[in-house]
Order: structure tokens, then sequence, then C-alpha cells
């Protein structure tokens, strides 16, 4: 279970200003508390064909972003983005390149790698998602336990992360059904499938099919 939630097994992504984020981390969730002061920084000395749109916030070639969109800084959008209606970027968000941002989707202190698409009503919060990933309408990466205690990663042993907040790691082209909820701390490997309302916790092997935490088959 350990090779499922190692940064390097879970990315690989060769975007040139995400890359070098993620290696300096052996597990993905020791991320997440230093997102904010990256993309802070890298503002601050300025990205090559990236254009300042409003205060710490950054974006860049042919990104394009309806009016009725909210980016609060620190966020960085890569090029040939969309963020379309009613989106709401709460900062310290970095997005890849040809990422959708869709209708009424939140995010806050996120990591989205290239072609990544959260399309329809998502809320993505102290998460991260490898290239290509996708979430179906309505699905959900919770952030917080409702009793407050820091999030823990159940794997081959637990990994305690120190952080009351946690979303999800999505690793590269996995694909989340419609209204599915995946828990504080949960990981899903390469290329896994989670069908639609599906409540997801803990870690799950790459190129499987979730149809339930008691169903999960590999996929052929």
């Amino acid at each position: 279970m350990n090779k499922y939630i190692k940064t390097k097994d879970l990315f690989s992504t060769q975007n040139k200003l995400i890359k070098p984020f993620l290696e300096k981390f052996e597990y993905p969730w020791e991320a997440l508390p230093e997102i904010k002061g990256y993309i802070k920084e890298l503002i601050k000395n300025g990205i090559e064909g990236y254009t300042l749109i409003g205060e710490d916030v950054l974006v860049g070639e042919n990104v394009k972003i309806y009016s009725t969109a909210t980016i609060e800084g620190p966020a960085i959008i890569g090029s040939n983005t969309e963020i379309r209606p009613g989106a709401f970027i709460r900062g310290s968000v970095l997005v890849g390149e040809k990422c959708v941002i869709g209708n009424s989707t939140e995010m806050k202190n996120a990591v989205l790698c290239d072609g990544v698409q959260v399309p329809h009503y998502n809320y993505v919060g102290d998460s991260i998602l490898g290239d290509k990933a996708h979430m179906g309408a309505g699905s959900i990466l919770s952030n917080f336990k409702a009793g407050g205690s820091n999030v823990v990663i159940h794997a081959d042993k637990d990994y305690v992360t120190g952080l009351r907040k946690m979303g999800a790691i999505l690793g590269d082209y996995a694909d989340i059904g419609c209204g599915a909820v995946l828990n504080p701390g949960t990981i899903i490997g390469k290329c896994t499938r989670v069908y639609p309302l599906t409540c997801c916790r803990g870690v799950y092997p790459e190129k499987a099919i979730v149809k339930s935490n008691d169903n999960i088959v590999e996929m052929k």
C-alpha cells in the first residue's frame, strides 16, 4: 500500500512550475502547508509569459475567465485554462495548463496539474490533483473532520499528517464519479475510477475501479 502514497508514484507532471515544487516532498500532503509561500515567491519573481491581473493573481496566455468568476490571491493560473461562471478561487491555488474550473466550483489551497477538470459544482480544498484528473458533477473533496482532529492517512500504517485540514490526493488520470464524497485524507491512485455517489475513505490502488469500499476491482 505504501507505493500508492508517495509523491513520485502519484504524479508524473512535467509542468515547469508544479514539478519542482512537488518533487521536494516524499509524501504529497507535506506540500499543502507550503503552497501559499511557493505561489507568492513565484509571483514576486515573475514568470515569463504570465500577466498580473489583480493583487497576487498571475495568469498565463490564453486564459479565459468569465466575468462572474472570483479569484482571490495568491493564485497562479496556467495557460489555456478556462474559469467558468460562478467559480470561486479562494487563494493559495496553483493551476496548471489546459485546466477547467467550472460552474460554482470552489477551491482553496490546492494544486491542479495540467489538464485537470473540476467543471461542475465541485469543492476542492487542501488537495492535489494530478495530470488530467477529473471530478464529476457535484463530487466533493472534504477537507475537515467533524471532530476537528488532525487528519491521519490509513495505509500500510497510520501516517500522522499533523494537518487539521486536508482534502484528497488524486493521482494522474484519476476519475471521480458524480456526487462522490472523498473524506479527509483520501488518496486515489493513478488511473483509478470511483463510481458515482461513492463515499471514499483511506488509500486506493492505481488502475482500479472503486464500485464501493467493499467492492474494488482491478481495471482490465
